[in-house]
């Protein structure tokens, strides 16, 4: 199963934007996203803090940011595999 983190926060409209697209693009069976709140992280909110939402792979690193839709979320998680 391949672990994924969604840099967002709370009350933010385009993670929750970000988090419909996830549920409907991704398998259960072989994504888990965590999601991560980075207001709790100093260093997270230095990195991300203007590009919420970003979908991060856990083994590569690769992020993909804000915006996407359903294609270009499939199309990288294609280029993962």
């Amino acid at each position: 199963m391949r672990e994924m983190l969604l840099m967002s926060t709370l009350g933010c409209h385009l993670c929750d934007d970000a988090a419909e697209i996830l549920v409907q693009v991704m398998d259960p069976a072989r994504y888990v996203v965590d999601i991560v709140d980075i207001a709790d992280d100093d260093i997270l909110v230095e990195k991300y803090g203007v590009r919420i939402p970003v979908l991060v792979d856990e083994a590569s690193g690769a992020e993909l940011g804000w915006p996407f839709d359903h294609q270009t979320l499939f199309s990288f998680l294609q280029a993962l595999d």
